[in-house]
């Protein structure tokens, strides 16, 4: 069995959830496929991780040596956006943020592309 330590932290960030490129997703039935279908350490949405809050809120969860999946806006955006906050807390995003664009992707698109990536980081995904 897969412990905690041994899964991703995964985040949604969902731009104020009026983003229209979320338009074709359901956002809840998303979160709830990857949190209980997933091997994820929790799942969690958050309103817009690139604010103020979103890094007190990554600098107040994330723990080093854990490998968190971020999916919402462009991969090259999020290094960019989250790079202070995961190094406050001892992790690197290059190597330790595996992020991931849905947008304009409806929700079962977005389910297959988080356990793909999944897969492709070496975790056991049923």
């Amino acid at each position: 069995m897969t412990t905690t330590n041994d899964t991703p932290a995964f985040l949604f960030c969902v731009c104020t959830g009026k983003c229209p490129g979320f338009a074709k997703m359901d956002m809840w039935d998303f979160i709830n496929r990857v949190r209980m279908e997933l091997p994820v350490k929790y799942g969690v949405i958050h309103p817009q991780l690139c604010e103020d809050d979103g890094d007190r809120y990554l600098e107040s969860t994330l723990n080093a040596g854990e490998k968190v999946i971020i999916a919402g806006c462009a991969p090259a955006m999020q290094y960019k956006l989250f790079r202070d906050a995961f190094a406050k807390v001892g992790l690197d995003a290059q190597k330790d943020l595996i992020p991931l664009d849905v947008r304009d992707m409806t929700t079962d698109e977005a389910f297959e592309k988080v356990a793909n990536a999944m897969k492709e980081s070496g975790y056991n995904v049923e």
